[in-house]
């Protein structure tokens, strides 16, 4: 029987197909692993680059690209015949032999590109200094040194980056810019996807390779895996190497703090790692986000990645509001009042709720009796929102033991005025940064990093830069629209979704936001009859959709008119600048933002 790895690419390429092609590409696949009589057979690449890899017959005019080796096959991509046989000629695979990941190389590109390299090279190239061995020793393929000897600027590695896999480009980079071997090491251990050591690597393991490739591939052994896989979105099945490492890790010791920027994939981090404290930690799973909102959308998306009903329910999402209102209730014997002679406000409630699990808990049975505590572990997303006061409920509620508390979070989209660092309030956690973006093109972050400005505080001790943070794509620049009065604003706004409607896309994916509630609500009128969701710029947060227009980005109203007192103006600009770099990058694509009269100083930026 076939053993079938999917790669990430097929599942988006079989959604864009017809529906009859879709459906019969997906009864060849449920054939193809049953080997029954009718399924599809791997047919030969002639003047391919790579011997193993075929092509299977999935529907009538498209065909699957597969790199098989003995029973294993790793599924690519489906296409059109023609294209479908011009993509298994063009590439060639093969195995990291220090980290043990599969990569892919456009070889035939890399054919086109060697003469111009060879005529372009000076007398001594960029990487002469180092020798053969060295270079071997960062996993860069020997097949590939002569190539490589050929460069001689940091532009020609540029260049050459997508033609190559990531892990042969990153360390190349590394060393190009100036960096140390010990530099370009680390930069080729961030795609190990777990901590464990790999051991001897076989380079023609294709199987064992592929296993340690969460971000490249997914097998399925039957039919329920197969539709899963190709229904389910790709945070829920392909991993990042360092979400992954950081998601699945066996055991930490001490709290965990992932700080990562815009779209690094902070929350599918959470997502996971609740998802694999429930399957293998040794109690309850409390998943905590800033707004029920947010609470009821990451419950929605953890029904979607944990296929166990038993598992799943091991798995409770909240605030840290709702959690202080759930312990005075429950002490108490009905739910508390918020208004009224007799209210009391959320801060007291969550004092009143720390006092309440002290009593009931205690903090010196934590090792000896951690079932005491109301959960074995909790994930906190959106943490650079928790207030001090919520921060030590949360360490409370749960024992100090490992595997207690992990955490993440980003101070530059910050929209309350909270800042406290984790080790103010007993949780001394370990940091990891992620530094890549998948969600956000290039374009539309360098423009949202300059706007967001200086470094921000909390979280960890001292200020968090933006520093090496990088997209891993190039997309269109934000567009932005000055009107000479507020109904043409609206007036634009209107052409502007109604023609991105028009260009096929779908109404939930694109969001409009304003700063204020007035400004929601007008922009909601003009919109009357399209169904487009509309809000104000906070209630975007931890969002994201393919299309986002801003409106209303005007000064004095973006930011709005701070205090006079010098520290609490600085603390409300950089929390103006927070709530709009936070609606910024909620657009996976295309960012609009317009305003009437003077446009925001933080557009100047």
């Amino acid at each position: 029987m076939p053993r079938l790895a999917i790669g990430p690419e097929f599942p988006r390429e079989l959604s864009a197909l017809a529906q009859p092609v879709r459906r019969d590409a997906v009864v060849a696949l449920r054939r193809f692993m049953l080997n029954v009589a009718g399924a599809p057979h791997p047919e030969r690449v002639r003047g391919g680059r790579d011997p193993r890899v075929a092509t299977l017959r999935l529907a009538e005019g498209h065909r699957g690209v597969v790199v098989r080796q003995r029973e294993v096959y790793w599924l690519r991509t489906v296409l059109p015949d023609p294209d479908a046989w011009s993509y298994a000629r063009r590439h060639r695979y093969g195995v990291n032999p220090v980290i043990g990941v599969v990569e892919e190389w456009d070889a035939e590109a890399l054919e086109r590109v060697e003469p111009a390299l060879r005529r372009s090279a000076g007398p001594s190239g960029l990487f002469d200094p180092i020798c053969d061995g060295d270079l071997m020793g960062l996993g860069l393929d020997v097949h590939a040194l002569p190539l490589f000897r050929l460069i001689t600027t940091e532009a020609d590695v540029a260049a050459l980056e997508p033609l190559l896999p990531p892990t042969q480009h990153a360390p190349l980079a590394v060393l190009a810019r100036g960096g140390s071997l010990s530099d370009a090491w680390r930069e080729l251990q961030a795609w190990r996807a777990t901590d464990e050591e790999t051991g001897h690597i076989d380079p023609e393991d294709l199987h064992a390779a592929l296993r340690r490739s969460p971000d490249r591939a997914v097998f399925v052994a039957d039919k329920v895996e197969l539709d899963r896989v190709l229904d389910a979105p790709d945070w829920c099945m392909f991993l990042q190497p360092p979400q992954h490492r950081l998601a699945t890790a066996g055991r930490y010791d001490r709290p965990m703090l992932v700080v990562g920027g815009a779209g690094t994939g902070k929350t599918v981090v959470a997502l996971h790692r609740a998802a694999h404290l429930a399957a293998h930690g040794s109690g309850p799973v409390l998943l905590v986000t800033f707004s029920q909102g947010l609470a009821d959308d990451l419950s929605a998306k953890l029904d979607r990645l944990i296929a166990d009903e038993v598992i799943r329910k091991r798995i409770e999402v909240d605030n840290a509001e709702r959690l202080a209102l759930r312990i005075v209730a429950d002490a108490e014997g009905r739910r508390p009042a918020l208004v009224g002679p007799e209210a009391r406000t959320l801060a007291q409630l969550t004092d009143e709720a720390l006092r309440l699990l002290s009593l009931a808990t205690g903090d010196l049975l934590d090792d000896v009796d951690p079932g005491r505590k109301p959960y074995r572990h909790i994930v906190v997303d959106e943490a650079q929102d928790v207030s001090p006061a919520q921060w030590r409920l949360l360490r409370a509620a749960v024992p100090r033991a490992p595997d207690d508390l992990f955490v993440v979070g980003d101070p530059h989209q910050r929209i309350t005025d909270t800042r406290v660092t984790l080790g103010a309030v007993g949780i001394p956690a370990v940091q990891y940064t992620l530094r890549i973006s998948y969600r956000l093109p290039q374009e539309l972050l360098s423009f949202a990093v300059r706007m967001r400005g200086a470094p921000a505080s909390g979280l960890v001790k001292g200020m968090t830069d933006m520093y090496g943070l990088r997209a891993t794509r190039n997309g269109d620049r934000p567009i932005i629209r000055a009107y000479d009065t507020p109904e043409a604003e609206l007036a634009g706004l209107r052409a502007t979704i109604e023609s991105w409607l028009a260009d096929g896309v779908p109404a939930d994916e694109i969001a409009v936001g304003a700063r204020n509630p007035r400004l929601a609500r007008e922009a909601r009128r003009a919109l009357s009859g399209l169904d487009v969701q509309t809000s104000t710029f906070q209630h975007l947060k931890g969002l994201e959709f393919e299309r986002v227009a801003l409106i209303g980005v005007a000064e004095g109203v973006v930011p709005e008119p701070p205090p006079e007192e010098p520290d609490a103006r600085a603390r409300a600009l950089q929390r103006e600048r927070s709530i709009l770099f936070v609606a910024c990058t909620r657009a996976r694509a295309m960012l609009y933002i317009s305003h009437s009269g003077r446009g925001s100083p933080f557009l100047s930026a």
